[in-house]
C-alpha cells in the first residue's frame, strides 16, 4: 500500500515514515509540508492512503482534503487525518469533506499502521467513542448546519436504514451482524447497497449522511 505522509513538522514526519516503511506491506511514496504540496503530491503519486495533518501552511489539511476527495481523478485515494485533540471540531469537518477517519498524534504505531491499513481497504476509522460523541456534539449544536434531510434516505430499503442506522453508531459489520442475526458478508453487502445509494465514499460519509438525514440507532 503507497502512502502519501503531509505533515509540517519534519521531525514528525520523519517518524511517521520510519513506522510506515517499517511495515512489510506499506511505503511511502511522497512526504508533504503544506497543504498545496499534499494536493500536488497525491495527483502525481496516486497514493493509496494520505496521513494528513489538520494545520499546515500555505493551505490546512481540510482544505487539501476537501479538495482530494472532490477531485474525480483521485476518487481512490483515502484520507486519514492526524490531529493532537481526538473530539475537535475540525475532525468532523474533515469526514464531511471526504476524509475516511482520524487518529491522535499520541497513538502507538502499531495503531497508526493499523489505521492506514484499515481506511486503505475502503473502511472507516470510526471505532473510537470520541468519534460518535464528536459527531453527536457537532449535529446538535452547530446552527450553520442545514436541516436533516431525511428524503435523501428514501432510496434504501427498510433493511439498509435499519443497518446505517446502526453503522452510524459506531458498530463494525460483526457487530451488525451479531445484533440483528446476519451473517457479516449480508450486512457488508448492504452497507455497500447504502454507500452507492447515497453516494457516500466510505463508512465515514455514511455516518456523516446518517446523522445529517436524522437517523439514529438505537442508544
Amino acid at each position: 500500500m503507497r502512502v502519501l505522509l503531509a505533515e509540517d513538522q519534519d521531525i514528525v514526519r520523519a517518524g511517521l515514515r520510519l513506522m510506515v516503511d517499517n511495515a512489510p506491506d506499506l511505503t511511502v511514496v511522497g512526504e508533504a509540508a503544506t497543504g498545496v504540496e499534499a494536493v500536488r503530491l497525491a495527483r502525481r503519486t496516486r497514493a493509496d492512503v494520505i496521513v494528513m495533518d489538520i494545520r499546515m501552511p500555505e493551505l490546512d489539511g481540510l482544505a487539501a482534503t476537501r479538495r482530494i476527495c472532490t477531485d474525480p481523478d483521485l476518487a481512490g485515494v483515502k484520507v486519514l487525518i492526524l490531529t493532537t485533540f481526538e473530539v475537535d471540531d475540525h475532525v468532523f469537518e474533515a469526514l464531511r469533506a471526504g476524509a475516511s477517519g482520524f487518529l491522535g498524534k499520541g497513538s502507538r504505531p502499531e495503531a497508526l499502521i493499523d489505521a492506514i491499513r484499515t481506511v486503505a481497504r475502503g473502511e472507516a476509522l470510526l471505532s473510537p467513542a470520541a468519534t460518535r460523541e464528536l459527531i453527536a456534539r457537532y449535529l446538535a449544536t452547530d446552527v450553520r448546519r442545514p436541516a436533516p434531510a431525511s428524503s435523501a434516505l428514501d432510496g434504501l430499503t427498510e433493511r439498509e436504514r435499519e443497518i446505517v442506522a446502526l453503522v452510524a453508531t459506531g458498530m463494525s459489520n460483526a457487530e451488525i451482524a451479531g445484533h440483528l442475526t446476519l451473517s457479516p458478508f449480508t450486512v457488508k453487502t448492504h452497507v455497500n447497497h447504502a454507500m452507492t445509494k447515497l453516494d457516500a465514499r466510505d463508512r465515514a460519509q455514511l455516518v456523516v449522511i446518517a446523522y445529517q438525514a436524522g437517523l439514529r440507532g438505537p442508544a
